[in-house]
């Protein structure tokens, strides 16, 4: 799940017959009489039997038990039992680069979503409506042929614009203009950008009454500083192969001298890295807020041009912005006024190539799978065409499509059964609070303060985005992205100055995907999500729990993880805790990361700990307060056993199937080193931390998951 404090359920739809059930005697009737005269028999008919009621998606409670490997302990390797027979038996796709539960449910979600652009793109919708705009849209970017006759003309301005750059004025000109709001500064992984800094507008950490204008690093176009400076066997092989990508797509443009353009333009992003801020760093609000007024940029960050490039920007009347890694964007900045004019000339055209490759001629294409899909990710065939342009279109205009897509895929009954989830679940966190023998009054009552004061957004927004200032030409797949771009950052950057709408979503109603927004304090659940395995309307509740509702609990505590809990009940960034509190909710934290820093996913690399902490506070405490919401939904009634399981059991085996997950090698090794979420099976293995497990599967010393009561770690 994503979070803004770092991050992925449409229920299938229940059918009646012509009568309820309820209704059955009135609804049936009698055989007629053979002959008039003769009184009927007295016996009456045979009623008609009740509908069977609707199979769950997995087996008979919701679970693939034919994917579990019984015959490990669940002690010893609680993934393993869960989901090893699945593991030996799944393949990824092709064109996939991992393969799970979220990524099944994204792979459906994306078929539907086809449906409803192609539908959209045969219509006759009125001109500049929604339906045409997104049937125009997709039809542009899936007109191969059209694409390929333009060439790289679409892209010829830019590039010209580039070659007229004289002075370092021109450069802070030109740099200012390709600024978008494409970063999320909460949202590890997703701080860097191959635009030279990005911007993000959202809640002032300090003020979350009125918006901030953040800026945060970029430039980089490998994922990660760690990918340029780490002395690896992998990253080397990585940063060859990367100048050999930059030189190849420059020939494909037709620029001359391709291979010494594309070794400076490695070099020049390698200094860049070098200013870079790792991604733990990043994460640490503490350090990021830092306010700077306009005035203090050329003091602060000499080298660019300030003045042209905040006027070129369209931020030239924001006084006050908020710059995540200040020393990372003074060293760009110095970079900007130091390294040779035509050195940033070759990285500014090649990076206008990377940007618009999807809708490029296919050598681009190509080249850019053959290096982002099959070298970075592992993937070896390119997606089909028709889900790279549900991607485009949702990325362009996301909400539209959500809105077509709730409408035909996420039924009310979805949506009311989650919101007694999450009441549920919200119970259960306030008696985990009140319960914590180590945490003071004082600091409990602010927590059911900031526990009080949790929005919920289920299935989709409330009030749908409005695209009707956004133009799209039939026939324009270059220009209708790059349209697309501007909108979404003119929309952003016109929150500036005005009220917060603390209801907006960060996320379509077709992502399968979650979210919390400590500044919002708030919680998303798309409607995607909302689908079995982690939510089936006819599976057992204590699945259900499992699933879902430990992705609600683990959505929930984000507002109380380590950085989460640095935010009080109105999402500003301030203290609420009492020092020793403090003290002691931080060694907890300190007590999961060595866990986790233990777990070995390949031979010569561990989770970090550090950078996915305040994941796994999430994942250990949702668990647990889920458990307890599943408990309580019971009442005094004991769950009964099915297919030999119990309800303590099919909870945590609900818990553990929605993590089942295969990465290709690449990828999990880009992720180790970028992503703030554990891979599966070590998400899994937070069961080891929550007592309820250890009883509902006779968990004994000696097994390989089996952690003493003392060494159970218990955050919340």
């Amino acid at each position: 799940m994503t979070s803004r404090s770092r991050p992925p359920f449409g229920a299938a739809r229940m059918t009646f017959g012509v009568c309820a059930s309820a209704l059955i005697t009135a609804c049936t009737s009698s055989a007629p009489a053979e002959k008039p005269a003769t009184p009927p028999a007295e016996a009456a008919a045979a009623p008609t039997p009740p509908p069977a009621p609707p199979k769950p998606v997995y087996g008979t409670f919701g679970i693939d038990t034919p994917g579990m490997d019984t015959a490990v302990a669940p002690g010893d390797d609680f993934y393993r039992y869960v989901n090893g027979k699945w593991q030996d038996t799944t393949e990824i796709p092709a064109d996939r680069s991992s393969m799970g539960m979220f990524t099944r449910l994204a792979e459906e979600a994306s078929k539907q979503t086809r449906e409803l652009l192609e539908t959209a793109a045969k219509s006759d919708a009125a001109p500049g409506s929604e339906d045409r705009k997104l049937g125009d849209y997709f039809a542009s970017f899936m007109d191969e042929a059209g694409i390929e006759a333009k060439g790289i003309t679409p892209l010829k301005p830019e590039l010209e614009r580039i070659t007229a750059v004289a002075t370092r004025k021109d450069l802070s000109t030109l740099l200012g203009t390709t600024l978008r709001a494409d970063v999320d500064a909460l949202n590890t992984g997703q701080t860097t950008t191959e635009r030279l800094f990005g911007l993000w507008v959202a809640e002032d950490l300090n003020e979350p009454s009125r918006y901030a204008a953040y800026l945060l690093q970029g430039g980089l176009g490998l994922p990660d500083r760690d990918f340029y400076l780490v002395d690896s066997p992998r990253f080397k092989e990585v940063r060859e192969k990367y100048q050999q990508h930059i030189a190849v797509q420059l020939k494909n443009a037709g620029i001359a001298d391709s291979d010494a353009k594309a070794r400076a333009i490695f070099e020049l992003e390698k200094k860049l890295a070098k200013a870079h801020w790792s991604a733990q760093d990043t994460q640490d609000v503490a350090k990021v807020n830092n306010s700077w007024k306009q005035a203090d940029f050329t003091k602060k960050a000499p080298g660019m041009d300030w003045a042209a490039w905040f006027a070129s920007a369209g931020l030239a009347q924001q006084e006050a912005f908020i710059v995540w890694q200040p020393s990372a964007l003074s060293g760009i900045s110095r970079l900007v006024g130091s390294e040779p004019l035509q050195t940033w000339k070759d990285y500014l055209t090649f990076h206008a190539i990377a940007r618009k490759t999807a809708v490029l001629p296919k050598a681009f294409v190509d080249a850019g799978f053959e290096f982002n899909g099959k070298t970075l990710s592992g993937a070896q065939q390119l997606r089909e065409r028709w889900k790279r342009g549900v991607d485009s279109t949702n990325h362009a205009m996301g909400e539209a499509v959500g809105k077509r897509y709730v409408e035909k895929h996420f039924p009310p009954q979805a949506k009311a059964e989650a919101d007694v989830m999450v009441r549920n679940i919200l119970a259960a966190l306030g008696r985990h609070i009140e319960a914590l023998e180590w945490m003071s009054p004082e600091t409990k009552a602010r927590a059911q303060e900031k526990l009080g004061t949790v929005q919920v957004g289920i299935g989709h927004p409330d009030t749908w985005r409005d695209y009707s200032a956004l133009e799209i030409i039939k026939g324009d797949a270059f220009g209708n992205a790059e349209r697309a771009e501007l909108f979404d950052y003119h929309r952003n950057v016109a929150k500036l100055g005005k009220p917060v709408d603390r209801k907006e979503w960060f996320m379509t109603p077709q992502e399968v995907n979650a979210l919390n927004s400590p500044q919002q304090n708030s919680i998303i659940f798309p409607a995607s999500i909302l689908q079995a395995p982690f939510f089936d309307p006819n599976a057992d509740p204590a699945v259900n729990y499992g699933g879902i509702g430990a992705v609600i609990g683990h959505e929930i505590i984000h507002s109380f993880d380590d950085v989460g809990a640095q935010f009080d009940a109105k999402g500003k960034l301030a203290n609420w805790w009492t020092p020793k509190d403090l003290q002691r909710f931080k060694a907890a934290g300190k007590a999961l990361a060595a866990q986790y820093n233990a777990y070995r996913p390949l031979p010569d690399m561990t989770v970090n700990g550090e950078l996915t902490l305040g994941e796994n506070i999430a994942d250990v405490a949702g668990v647990s307060i889920s458990h307890d919401a599943y408990v309580m939904s019971l009442g005094d009634k004991p769950a009964v056993t099915k297919d030999g399981f119990t309800g303590e059991q099919r909870f945590f085996l609900g818990f553990a199937q929605v993590w089942r997950n295969k990465f290709r090698e690449p990828l999990l090794r880009r992720l180790l080193v970028t992503d703030g979420h554990s891979p599966g099976p070590y998400r899994t293995a937070t069961v080891r931390n929550v007592d309820a497990w250890y009883q509902a599967f006779d968990v004994k010393p000696g097994q390989g998951l089996f952690l003493t009561p003392e060494q159970r770690v218990k955050v919340w």
